[in-house]
């Protein structure tokens, strides 16, 4: 099956020499078994992302560079990595070394039949956490936690961006958010039209380079929003979410 691999970018030119020496090692030894395709998307860097990203990309046919003219948000840089990217199945992953790339083939190998969308999972009792900042943990997991009452209790990490996708969830599943809350909208909603998860346990990390660019109370804010509507919906004063023609799913 061909396989998309989605990374969004936003002012990480400290992270680029990762992607070189850490991403594309693991790419060749994904291609031995199918047709890989990276996609990066470069969310209006102001620094020389594109540039680093364009530079790496030299004589490389099976990676795309698509770029906003200025940053809209993760939401919106997912939504247009999901519209270039051709795969199967479609990896998202951090730029920074959030999770090793090294992991990628070992989420691929819990997309199993029967499971539609692999989620890193951090907070599952054999994942763990390593040097992430004490408020960052805080939120995540707490975010999480209200998740696992209001949605389902059997998944306990909603906030990842580290995920397999099957192709149909990106192309029917809508989601709204521009922001970071964008993943997590993406999969609650899709658990909601019925898509099966899976979890793969592993160990979040601290950024290997640069610096992140969440802003605490805006996602606090959207989170909030987000779970109150998912209550409307389960007291059935909200319609479900309504899967997108797959022609305008992109």
């Amino acid at each position: 099956m061909e396989l998309s691999i989605v990374i969004p970018c936003c002012n990480e030119v400290e992270s680029i020499p990762l992607l070189v020496t850490k991403l594309f090692p693991v790419v060749e030894q994904l291609r031995r078994e199918r047709s890989v395709e990276i996609v990066f998307v470069d969310d209006g860097s102001t620094d020389a992302t594109y540039q680093k990203l364009a530079q790496i990309s030299v004589n490389q046919p099976d990676i795309k560079i698509a770029q906003h003219p200025f940053n809209r948000g993760l939401g919106a840089a997912l939504r247009t990595g999901f519209a270039h990217a051709t795969g199967d199945i479609i990896v998202t992953t951090d730029s920074d070394g959030t999770y090793g790339f090294d992991e990628i083939p070992a989420l691929l190998s819990y997309l199993k039949a029967g499971s539609d969308i692999v989620t890193a999972s951090p907070y599952h009792r054999q994942g763990g956490v390593e040097n992430v900042p004490r408020y960052r943990v805080i939120l995540s997991r707490g975010s999480s936690l209200i998740y696992q009452i209001i949605v389902d209790r059997r998944i306990a990490t909603y906030t990842a961006l580290f995920r397999a996708y099957r192709r149909e969830v990106t192309r029917r599943v809508p989601f709204y958010s521009t922001g970071f809350l964008a993943g997590t909208e993406l999969m609650v909603n899709a658990m909601l039209m019925g898509y099966k998860v899976a979890e793969y346990p592993t160990v979040l990390h601290s950024r290997a380079a640069g610096a992140s660019k969440a802003k605490i109370f805006r996602i606090i804010r959207a989170h909030l929003r987000f779970q109150w509507g998912i209550l409307l919906r389960r007291l059935r004063l909200a319609p479900l979410p309504q899967p997108l023609e797959q022609e305008n799913a992109a």
